[in-house]
């Protein structure tokens, strides 16, 4: 993850790396520290290996407008483009209370508040290990 960042403890700065893409986790644990950095809340990573095959992390995290919701994911994919991710899919972004973007082996999930309570991923995934993403969770 020291490759990503320039400052570590910073707000998250990525440094693309010609040719090779990070880990799942590297990219997961960034789009989570770009989310924190714009505000989010209750950012968690969860950690899906050997629970579905198909994908590996899910970032989860909450915004309080629709403005920050849409700020959100549009840094978090600026984020990850700059790594040399590319994003599938987004579903959700007009609506903007629950913006899903996936990245194959990752998926960012931007909740408004009640439909982050009335999903409740975390219950539903509650078999997932948790991530440590910020500098002090490390």
């Amino acid at each position: 993850m020291e490759d990503l960042e320039k400052n570590a403890g910073a707000k998250a700065q990525t440094v693309a790396i010609p040719g090779r893409l990070p880990s799942a986790m590297d990219r997961a644990v960034l789009a989570a520290r770009i989310a924190n950095d714009h505000k989010a809340k209750d950012v968690l990573v969860l950690d899906l290996r050997g629970l579905t095959p198909l994908f590996d992390f899910f970032v989860l995290c909450t915004g309080n407008s629709r403005r920050q919701i849409r700020t959100i994911a549009e840094e978090v994919d600026a984020g990850l483009r700059s790594v040399g991710d590319k994003r599938i899919g987004i579903e959700g972004y007009e609506a903007s209370q629950w913006i899903l973007q996936d990245y194959g082996d990752v998926v960012v999930h931007v909740f408004e508040p009640s439909k982050r309570v009335y999903y409740e991923l975390e219950e539903l995934w509650a078999d997932a290990g948790r991530i440590p993403w910020a500098p002090s969770q490390s």
